[in-house]
Parts: C-alpha cells; sequence; structure tokens
C-alpha cells in the first residue's frame, strides 16, 4: 500500500549531486512564502543576491539571500502541494546548508470561531498527501514537533495565536462535507496543502521547521467563504513575523 512506501535506507538511485553538483554551505535558516506578492514586495525591499535556483522541465525558480539589517538570511518562493514544496526544500537545503526553515501561508478554516484573528500554530498535521510517506514510517498525523516552541516566540511577541490539529491534502476538489466533518471530529481546526508533508522532509534531513498559518476561506458553516483568500495569502506581516521568529531560533 502506499502508506508502507518508507524504507529506512537512507540513499536513493537519484542523487542530489547529480543534478545540483556539490553540496554547498552558505546560511542557517531559510525563509519561505507561497505568496508572488510577498515574495516580490521583499525582494524590492530587501539587498539581494542569488545563490542558487531549483530547476526544472517548468524553468528556474531563484533562491536569494537577502540583507536584513547586515544579517543573511535564504529567501525563496515555494510551489503550493506537499511534493513540490518538500522537493524544494531538500534541493535548497542541498544548495544553501539550512538548518531552519520559516515557512507561513494560508489556510481553510474547519473552526471558524477557534482561527478568526489568529495565527495558527499546527501541533499535529493529518497526513492526507503521498510525500510524507516516503519519509516518515506510517501514521495517521505527522507531529509537529517545533509547535511549542513557536507558540512561546508568538508569546513573547503578543501575537494572537491558536494551536491546534490541522488537515494537509493534496486534494482541495474532493474537501467535501463527509471528509471535514471527519477531520474536525479528529480536532482539526484547519485544511492547507503542505505541512504533514514538508514536516517529514524536514525530520529526514535534520531541518527544523517552524511552520504558521492563517485562515482565509472558511469551510465549517452552511455556506462556502472565500472572502478571505487574498488577504491571507499575501499580507505581508506574515513576513515581518517570519523575520521576528528568525531572531528566536
Amino acid at each position: 500500500m502506499i502508506i508502507d512506501s518508507y524504507h529506512e535506507e537512507k540513499e536513493s538511485i537519484i542523487s542530489l549531486e547529480a543534478f545540483l553538483g556539490e553540496r554547498k554551505y552558505i546560511c542557517d535558516t531559510a525563509i519561505a512564502t507561497f505568496s508572488y506578492e510577498i515574495f516580490n514586495a521583499v525582494i524590492q525591499r530587501y539587498p539581494h543576491k542569488e545563490v542558487a535556483d531549483i530547476g526544472s522541465a517548468n524553468g528556474h525558480k531563484p533562491i536569494y539571500m537577502l540583507d536584513v539589517n547586515g544579517k543573511s538570511v535564504i529567501f525563496y518562493m515555494s510551489s503550493i502541494g506537499a511534493c513540490l514544496a518538500g522537493t524544494e526544500i531538500i534541493e535548497m537545503q542541498w544548495q544553501t546548508g539550512i538548518k531552519n526553515l520559516i515557512i507561513f501561508g494560508s489556510c481553510g478554516a474547519l473552526d471558524g470561531e477557534a482561527t478568526n484573528g489568529k495565527y495558527i500554530i499546527p501541533t499535529q498535521a493529518y497526513r492526507d498527501e503521498g510525500m510524507s510517506y516516503h519519509y516518515a514510517k506510517p501514521s495517521d498525523y505527522m507531529d509537529v514537533k517545533n509547535s511549542d516552541k513557536l507558540a512561546g516566540i508568538f508569546e513573547k511577541l503578543d501575537l494572537p495565536y491558536v494551536q491546534g490539529r490541522i488537515w494537509t491534502t493534496d486534494a482541495p476538489y474532493r474537501e467535501t462535507k463527509t471528509a471535514c466533518e471527519e477531520r474536525k471530529k479528529d480536532g482539526c481546526i484547519a485544511v492547507e496543502m503542505e505541512i504533514s508533508g514538508i514536516q517529514a522532509v524536514c525530520d529526514f534531513y535534520g531541518i527544523e521547521l517552524y511552520s504558521f498559518i492563517v485562515s482565509g476561506d472558511v469551510l465549517d458553516g452552511e455556506k462556502y467563504i472565500p472572502d478571505g483568500l487574498s488577504e491571507a495569502n499575501h499580507s505581508l506581516d506574515k513576513f515581518f513575523i517570519a523575520l521576528k521568529i528568525w531572531e528566536y531560533i
């Protein structure tokens, strides 16, 4: 079965070195966004230089090193979905040597009352995607291991937040009423597309992941409400919070 895809062996026939050359060590921390608007705003705001890229038949995506008040941090725009986001993390780390990854994005609310007006810090992610089963032993949920540490940082920053289980799925158009109700019964307060997969990848490659999300659309009412998606996707406040998190890790 697909959930039995994990093997203990670390080496793959397809090697990173074959595609990307010798491993490099440039910087300890990376920040990633899923938003092209945030990406462009940050690049316009901070001095930067391209230090690597992520290439495929679709083209090339730059990986930048930002200068933020004299300190260096890796910055790039992640693809959406656990498989692509996870693969890009692997290739980005090989080319930069990062040990910490701060990543933020949007999600759908399964419990609008709990998530409204708050940043969401996942504690566990339901593994309804394919990537994580190749990088971690099978289980229903992936532990988001730095959840409490991140919550402590949000406390210090006096930011409104809620911790809870979330649901990661590769199939947004199959977020049916039945599926949502099942996940809500499990205690999931939000649904998104990456975290269980990228947490598994980060654990496998020894990367400390710090992830937080903001709800945009609401799935727990009588009618689906997508009105908050644009702000949840593209508001720049999340990047500035990521910079603050960087100071504490």
